[in-house]
């Protein structure tokens, strides 16, 4: 057993596949129109076939609080690994991306958190 599919709920899909492709690096897997709202998933390009990310709308009245919660608290939706936490750092923050907090040692690991400008903290780590 694997994990194929894993979500994140999104405040706006346009807005989010710019960010998830342009910013972070992702590529556009499936757009498939769905109504008012599209199944919509980006992958990373080193594992095309790898996990999908659905960039999920956050329509449903429960979604809201959870992700306000989880944003007050300072709690990542989800965690993206890299190769090196500090330079993808410098290349994100050169681009503009906001984080809630700079490279920090862990052990061994390294994380930073960053704002994904559609309602979410993402957590990025590499390990040593």
């Amino acid at each position: 057993m694997r994990i194929h599919l894993t979500s994140v709920f999104v405040d706006d899909q346009e807005k989010a596949l710019r960010f998830y492709t342009e910013v972070l690096g992702f590529v556009k897997k499936h757009d498939v129109p769905l109504g008012e709202h599209r199944w919509l998933t980006v992958v990373s390009p080193e594992d095309p076939d790898g996990t999908e990310l659905l960039l999920e709308p956050s329509g449903h009245p429960a979604v809201q609080p959870y992700k306000t919660a989880l944003v007050q608290d300072g709690i990542p939706a989800t965690s993206f690994a890299v190769d090196d936490v500090r330079a993808e750092f410098s290349r994100l923050h050169d681009l503009g991306v906001t984080f809630t907090q700079e490279p920090l040692e862990m052990g061994p690991v390294t994380t930073a958190v960053l704002d994904d400008t559609c309602g979410n903290l993402i957590q990025i780590v590499h390990r040593k």
